[in-house]
């Protein structure tokens, strides 16, 4: 028999709807919503949906969001002639784009990236606004604001690219386009147009926290979930009274690569590496094109990269070669 691998919850335990704690008699009547229940969702969580709580900033977030999806989906639906089967099919090619690079950093006209700078603006109250939501939910049941310092490096990405480096640039058309596919050309363009961002070092400390991050959660859920058998999903417990689950834990670490963090500390250390993603990130766009114009010019100077030399009869027998087989 093969042995029992717990990869989904097999086994979900179900008793009345628990709506939170409500120390300040307040947060009770603010919540919205009837609680019900989800096996789909109880395979991988909590199977209780609600109640919510969005309160004022939460209401704004939502209906500035909607705003700028409404926006953008009518400026692309337009673009098609209001055709929906059209919209499907294109749709991953479709784009907002920003105005144009003579207006600089005034208000073009709204058929000139106008309605863009409408929309942006829009999803901007409601990102700010979704922050101050959930610090004030942090704040309200007495919780450490880790959270939301973690949306805050996401945010500082989102600014980045969409109001500190264009103010910078002086121009708005250096924000990124709304749509699929033109946000990857985009993106494409810009490596491109500024020497190969993979010659830019924060671009590749980005990577190694992404790469990073990935590879410390997912040591931790398979961690925990190959230990859950003896208890190790209660990792509260396990903090302080380590227990069979994470003395094999911490045994397997320590024996396979010499080193293994605490119940506590490997959330710091996703925690951290969760964040600098898109910190570092942040910090390589903001430099491109501000202070650096071309990142491998920069990496030959500073010795990050090698300089490569190609004779023109190499560089012409490759082309002959690339005509021959096209």
């Amino acid at each position: 028999m093969a042995e029992y691998q717990n990869i989904f919850t097999q086994v979900q335990v179900r008793g009345p709807a628990e709506v939170g704690l409500d120390p300040k008699g307040i947060l009770q009547a603010e919540r919205g919503g009837t609680p019900r229940f989800s096996n789909l969702l109880g395979w991988m969580g909590n199977a209780q949906l609600g109640p919510i709580h969005l309160g004022m900033f939460g209401v704004i977030s939502v209906y500035m969001f909607a705003v700028w999806f409404l926006l953008v989906g009518f400026n692309m639906l337009g673009q098609v002639d209001y055709n929906f089967y059209e919209f499907i099919k294109q749709g991953f090619w479709l784009a907002m784009e920003p105005p144009p690079e003579e207006y600089g950093l005034s208000m073009p006209p709204l058929n000139e990236g106008g309605m863009y700078m409408i929309a942006s603006m829009c999803l901007l109250i409601s990102v700010i606004s979704w922050w101050i939501r959930s610090y004030i939910r942090a704040n309200e049941l007495g919780m450490g604001k880790h959270i939301c310092w973690a949306f805050a490096a996401a945010i500082w990405l989102f600014l980045v690219l969409g109001l500190f480096r264009p103010l910078a640039m002086g121009s708005w058309s250096e924000m990124v386009p709304y749509g699929i596919f033109p946000h990857l050309d985009w993106t494409n363009y810009f490596s491109l147009n500024y020497g190969n961002l993979f010659y830019n070092p924060f671009h590749a400390l980005c990577i190694v926290f992404l790469y990073g991050s990935a590879l410390l959660f997912a040591m931790h859920g398979a961690t925990i979930l190959a230990v859950s058998r003896y208890g190790g999903d209660r990792e509260l417990e396990q903090i302080y009274d380590r227990g069979t689950a994470s003395e094999r834990a911490a045994l397997f670490w320590r024996w396979t690569m010499g080193f293994n963090a605490s119940m506590e500390g490997i959330h710091r250390w996703a925690w951290w590496f969760a964040i600098l993603v898109p910190i570092t990130g942040g910090i390589g766009i903001l430099l491109t094109g501000t202070v650096v114009d071309d990142w491998r010019e920069w990496a030959i100077v500073h010795n990050f990269a090698a300089e490569l030399e190609y004779s023109v009869p190499e560089c012409s027998a490759v082309c002959e070669r690339l005509t021959a087989a096209n």
